[in-house]
């Protein structure tokens, strides 16, 4: 199972979850392998498509080409979906000192030094970048990218101070928000998180014309048969709803979601078509 970002990534924590699943059920072992960025996608992406390859990955795959407009593979065209595995709220942090205390502080202050502020993630075709670049046009404000191998160092470049801020989940970030190393200004999604009760939605901290929903899936290459794609998104929902990691990764603010193989490939092809433009955009394209 490839994992197309560093150690420690939301992405890694959730593939080596599952595999131990696998690993139970299936009677044998499966490896998790960190191959950050285009290297591991494109490794895939040019898999013999027998099932003995998967890759755990982000809602940032389907804007791969819109960021990188030299990969030999299509997102969509070239892998097939076999299940979403988790949706979660993203959770905007900012340095635990200095000036920026609230969302309107961090939107004040970019508009007042347009270009000037820095925001750390896994790059634009990150599920990360993808909620920063959301938020920026969204707020219509000129920030710099600075890309990172994953959320884990996204983050440190916002506890230094180097980053204005980052987006980071809670079973990644939650540790140094509750222990006041990062401040978190706001969460995605129409409600609080049960874990961050102070922090506001972005409605609650007034943008309510922000909305995003990241989320995790397995896929492999295209051309895998029918029949073997939903025995595996079969195998790994029987996984994902046993009761210890439902509750472990409940407690860390994730909600452990499955579909069929068809819903989810119809659901990369339209956030293909919605964030592709957007993010190419960004990215000069």
């Amino acid at each position: 199972m490839i994992v197309p970002f560093s150690a420690g990534s939301m992405t890694d924590i959730l593939a080596r979850s599952l595999a131990e699943k696998l690993r139970e059920k299936w009677g044998q072992q499966v490896i998790v392998e960190n191959r950050p960025g285009i290297a591991g996608t494109g490794g895939v992406a040019r898999s013999t498509p027998d099932g003995l390859t998967l890759m755990l990955t982000s809602n940032g795959h389907t804007v791969i080409r819109s960021v990188n407009k030299d990969v030999t593979f299509d997102p969509v065209k070239d892998f097939v979906g076999i299940t979403k595995v988790a949706s979660m709220p993203s959770i905007m942090v900012a340095p635990a000192e200095g000036d920026i205390r609230t969302l309107k502080d961090l939107i004040d202050a970019a508009r007042a030094r347009p270009g000037q502020l820095n925001y750390g993630s896994a790059g634009l075709g990150s599920s990360t970048g993808i909620a920063a670049e959301v938020f920026r046009q969204v707020t219509g404000t000129r920030m710099q990218l600075v890309p990172y191998r994953g959320m884990p160092e996204s983050q440190t470049s916002v506890l230094r101070g180097d980053s204005a801020f980052c987006f980071t989940f809670f079973n990644v970030g939650g540790d140094l928000i509750q222990a006041g190393r990062l401040r978190a200004l706001a969460v995605t999604g129409e409600t609080r998180m049960a874990q961050l009760p102070d922090v506001p939605t972005f409605r609650q901290a007034g943008l309510a014309d922000f909305t995003y929903d990241a989320w995790f899936g397995v896929m492999g290459p295209a051309g895998m048969p029918k029949p073997l794609v939903a025995q595996i998104a079969r195998d790994i929902a029987a996984g994902l709803a046993e009761a210890d990691i439902k509750t472990r990764f409940e407690q860390q603010g994730v909600n452990l979601v499955t579909t069929t193989p068809e819903a989810f490939d119809a659901e990369i092809a339209r956030d293909a078509e919605r964030y592709g433009p957007l993010v190419r955009q960004a990215a000069g394209g």
